[in-house]
């Protein structure tokens, strides 16, 4: 009696087990691949790779990067250190700088916000914008200029923050205004003070 009590309970789970929905069976579901339980780690969770656009990036600079620069050198923090240590390279910050309000009341006091970069560089702030006014132009083309000693093949770094597209845009004009040799170091000013690097205090050119 106890045994053919036993079976019917048995035979009752196989019965349930048979009509659950699958999703029940399966709480992780169709993976966005398609495949019923997607695991996480797999190809659905890498981040999508980021496009590199035909011109310039023109809006929303803070947002992921492409993972290169068609005619330039893309280098990461042990790179960009090598090339500082040696003095291999002339490091150009393009951090953008706040500007000063034009209808500030009399007697307020302005203070730009402090900016903290690779030691040795040059910050040429507002240059990295996807369209830049003909002084801005002009005040960017001045300053490499001066900096390279008038040299298209001279070395150059492109930098600002992490996912920057300010860096990108630079690097690119910079190829544009006939400069050879230019690297991209897209980790910024961030990824070098993560590594233990130093910083100091930024001035910009004028």
């Amino acid at each position: 009696m106890v045994r053919i009590a036993w079976l019917g309970m048995a035979g009752l789970a196989v019965a349930l087990i048979a009509f659950t929905p699958a999703k029940a069976q399966n709480p992780a579901g169709p993976s966005p691949t398609g495949q019923a339980g997607g695991q996480k780690g797999g190809p659905a969770d890498e981040p999508t790779a980021v496009a590199e656009p035909e011109g310039y990036r023109m809006d929303a600079y803070r947002a992921p990067t492409p993972a290169a620069l068609k005619g330039a050198r893309v280098i990461d923090t042990g790179e960009a250190e090598r090339l500082w240590r040696a003095k291999a390279a002339l490091f150009v910050d393009v951090l953008p700088r706040d500007v000063k309000p034009a209808n500030l009341a009399p007697g307020t006091v302005w203070r730009d916000k402090p900016r903290d970069h690779l030691p040795g560089s040059a910050w040429l702030p507002n240059v990295g914008y996807g369209a830049l006014s003909e002084p801005v132009d002009g005040y960017f083309r001045r300053n490499l200029e001066a900096l390279t000693a008038g040299r298209r093949e001279a070395p150059l770094v492109f930098y600002c923050l992490t996912d920057c597209w300010m860096s990108w845009n630079a690097a690119k004009r910079a190829m544009a205004y006939g400069y050879s040799d230019v690297a991209w170091y897209p980790q910024g000013s961030d990824g070098w003070a993560k590594a233990g690097l130093p910083l100091e205090r930024a001035m910009p050119l004028e």
